[in-house]
């Protein structure tokens, strides 16, 4: 992407950037998950760390692309209410991790694994569809510059 890009080219690749960010995401959780077969004093601030992001992320789509595509592409509503939903039932894992890694006591990691695997299931469905229905018309979306960290809440790291 250039730096000097109009604002249609920034949006022409939204989808594409929310790929990239799901990507990184399903990476995060499955490092994340490893991480417990030897846990640690980083894993606290690892999970806590991915817990974060993966709200911005739905809390930014919330806001920024599923407003805009509703707006855009009315016909969309229904699957964006789909995935709102995803994301409330998603909010509820993370709280629960949050919970679970709250305090002086030893992390309950098999509680935690129990709740990153229902996550990591739940999140694999949520971002095939959200890509499946969704990508294209992020790609196709017009008149108003956005970031994809003012549309998709964040933006994927760059590798390396």
């Amino acid at each position: 992407m250039h730096p000097h890009g109009s604002p249609a080219d920034r949006l022409a690749a939204v989808g594409n950037q929310m790929i990239e960010i799901h990507l990184w995401l399903s990476a995060e959780l499955a490092r994340l998950t490893a991480d417990l077969d030897t846990p640690s004093r980083d894993l606290r601030a690892h999970c806590l760390a991915f817990c974060t992001a993966l709200g911005r992320h739905h809390t930014g789509e919330d806001a920024g692309a599923f407003r805009l595509l509703a707006e855009q592409v009315p016909e969309l509503r229904p699957v964006i209410a789909n995935l709102i939903t995803d994301h409330e039932v998603v909010a509820g894992i993370l709280g629960r991790v949050e919970a679970l890694l709250a305090g002086d006591v030893a992390v309950p990691v098999d509680q935690v694994r129990g709740e990153l695997d229902g996550l990591a299931a739940l999140l694999q469905s949520h971002f095939r569809y959200e890509e499946k229905r969704l990508v294209s018309a992020l790609n196709a979306l017009t008149g108003r510059p956005g970031t994809a960290e003012e549309l998709l809440g964040l933006t994927a790291p760059r590798p390396g």
